[in-house]
């Protein structure tokens, strides 16, 4: 045990009263035990940024096929077609083909209705009347660009959103993995399966039927993804596409409608906006917490940490870490700043980043041009905890 003013230093991602607030005890991590270890819940956490980036660079040590949320994780690999929980060389195969379907065309084609669904949201907030900014524009626009991006019909997408929102639901004293989730996470898999099939008889210029037409090579073969490992992918870039980015968004309105010289500087400089983007995803992480599974011993901070071992990585305290960046407790939405760990970094780093840049910018653009003074009540805001991802359920906003 570390201690500070007699304090016992204690960090568990399941705590929510930590979570609510855990930038002092992140400092003290990093500070005294940059190797840290729970006994409880039995694994090792990584709170400085150099050392979360160096595990990101070794995925031959910390492995992410033993799953990454800690309630999941165990000794042995998944069975799974999801990039997210693959090792080399499955998972450089399956990113290189999916690379192909997921191009920068077609994200850089989805900015304008990414404008309009920012509008058509946004024209509910009144002058005067209090907007829930979370469950009103921050939650359902990512819903409505993965849609438009998947090409999902319209008369579909809502009960797309029921399983993409059922499929986060946290049970008490259970987590992420409960009947409820696991339900809709599998509603949605074999609705898009269905989905894929039509796409592959009758395929479009589209990003699931682009899926259902690439090749993969093993060795000497080549072959098409099968239905389900397009449904896999499909299913993963939904779910982690759509919580992060409301979370991301969630996380902006509450800070900007707090520290009203930040949101006066991008009312002013809209071209600010992309790199305060970056600046919120460092000050904020919306995935806080990344779980890797260690294939060998590695020796870290003077400890030998066995194979075997899970090892959690906290890219919320890397953000915060002031051996990487200045008055790293402080927001500033003109920081220049090389790179953080929010996306992740190396092999797995988050495939729909450029789809996450882009909605963050244009729905902030799109916030501030409809309300270019606002302001947040964190103190009747209403906070969503889970081991991995962290943000905001609800959100008072009043322009």
């Amino acid at each position: 045990m570390s201690f500070l003013e007699g304090v016992p230093l204690a960090w568990d991602p399941f705590d929510e009263a930590i979570d609510t607030s855990p930038y002092e005890i992140w400092r003290r991590l990093r500070d005294e035990a940059p190797l840290y270890r729970n006994d409880e819940h039995d694994f090792w956490a990584l709170s400085r940024y150099h050392d979360v980036e160096t595990a990101h660079r070794q995925p031959h040590i910390y492995s992410s096929n033993h799953g990454t949320v800690l309630e999941m994780m165990g000794p042995n690999p998944m069975q799974t077609g999801m990039m997210i929980f693959q090792d080399p060389p499955d998972h450089t195969s399956l990113r290189s083909l999916v690379n192909r379907a997921f191009t920068p065309r077609r994200i850089a084609a989805l900015e304008d209705r990414i404008r309009a669904f920012c509008r058509e949201l946004l024209d509910e907030w009144r002058p005067g009347e209090e907007f829930d900014y979370v469950q009103r524009f921050a939650s359902p626009l990512p819903a409505m660009a993965i849609a438009e991006l998947l090409t999902i019909p319209d008369a579909d997408r809502e009960q797309a959103r029921h399983w993409i929102d059922d499929s986060f639901h946290i049970e008490p004293g259970v987590g992420m993995i409960n009947d409820q989730s696991i339900t809709a996470m599998a509603n949605l898999h074999v609705y898009l399966a269905d989905l894929l099939r039509s796409r592959a008889a009758a395929p479009g210029d589209d990003m699931l039927s682009a899926l259902t037409q690439a090749e993969i090579t093993e060795g000497d073969t080549t072959r098409r993804l099968s239905i389900g490992e397009c449904a896999d992918f499909a299913v993963l870039l939904i779910s982690a596409g759509t919580e992060t980015v409301g979370k991301l968004l969630g996380w902006a309105a509450l800070l900007l409608g707090e520290q009203l010289d930040q949101q006066q500087i991008l009312v002013d400089a809209p071209d600010v906006i992309p790199n305060a983007v970056e600046e919120f995803l460092r000050y904020e992480a919306p995935s806080p917490v990344q779980g890797r599974w260690l294939l060998e011993d590695v020796e870290l901070h003077g400890t030998v940490v066995p194979a075997g071992s899970k090892v959690l990585l906290l890219t919320g305290s890397a953000g915060r870490d002031e051996r990487k960046y200045p008055h790293a407790e402080r927001l500033d939405v003109r920081r220049t700043f090389d790179h953080h760990v929010s996306f992740g970094f190396g092999i797995h780093f988050c495939l729909g980043a450029a789809l996450a840049r882009l909605e963050g910018r244009i729905g902030l653009e799109e916030t501030l041009a409809h309300a270019p003074a606002f302001t947040s009540d964190r103190a009747r805001a209403v906070q969503w905890h889970t081991s991995t991802v962290r943000g905001w359920a609800n959100l008072p906003v009043v322009r």
